[in-house]
């Protein structure tokens, strides 16, 4: 608060709203016009329906109609409506203009696929790394039952057992006779 006592009524209008903190920058600008706002995702997913789009069949019959129809107006039609004379080369200034769109779309459009495959990836990896430690858990307890079943009595030992306690307790009694 002492500091705000020491600036003049200007350098609290420049300072208002603003920290003085080093690692903060100023606001030094108000901007007449506000800036447009855009939602990156969503034209990277406009740019995923056309890259689907653009390998698609459909696409294709659609682009090899519009060039035939294109050639067959420039060659067939009468001489006064024809807009593209044989080299075509409106035709071709359309088509480098379509592909020089296409390709930056399709570009965009494998970047986000490849995000998301990435993250898809990590998961696996993660949800790989779980089973293995389940896998290891129950691998080790499998391991301690089979132990502790191999410390266990079974029925068949203490049938034998049994059978040399009452062997040994026959020899006894016969020797006490």
């Amino acid at each position: 608060m002492a500091r705000d006592d020491r600036l003049s009524t200007d350098e609290r209008r420049l300072f208002r709203g603003t920290t003085t903190r080093l690692d903060v920058p100023r606001d030094w600008r108000r901007t007449f016009v506000p800036r447009a706002a855009y939602d990156a995702d969503a034209f990277g997913r406009l740019s995923e329906r056309i890259a689907r789009f653009l390998g698609t069949g459909r696409f294709l019959v659609y682009m090899t109609a519009t060039i035939l129809f294109w050639v067959g107006w420039n060659i067939f039609a009468p001489e006064s409506v024809r807009f593209d004379q044989y080299p075509f080369i409106f035709l071709t200034l359309a088509l480098s203009l379509q592909a020089s769109y296409a390709a930056p779309l399709i570009l965009l459009a494998q970047n986000r696929q490849e995000a998301r495959d990435r993250v898809q990836y990590e998961r696996d990896r993660d949800v790989d790394a779980r089973t293995r430690a389940d896998m290891e858990f129950l691998a080790r307890e499998v391991a301690a039952l089979r132990m502790a079943v191999g410390e266990v009595a079974t029925r068949d030992f203490l049938r034998s057992e049994l059978r040399s306690l009452l062997a040994d307790l026959d020899t006894r009694e016969d020797d006490r006779v």
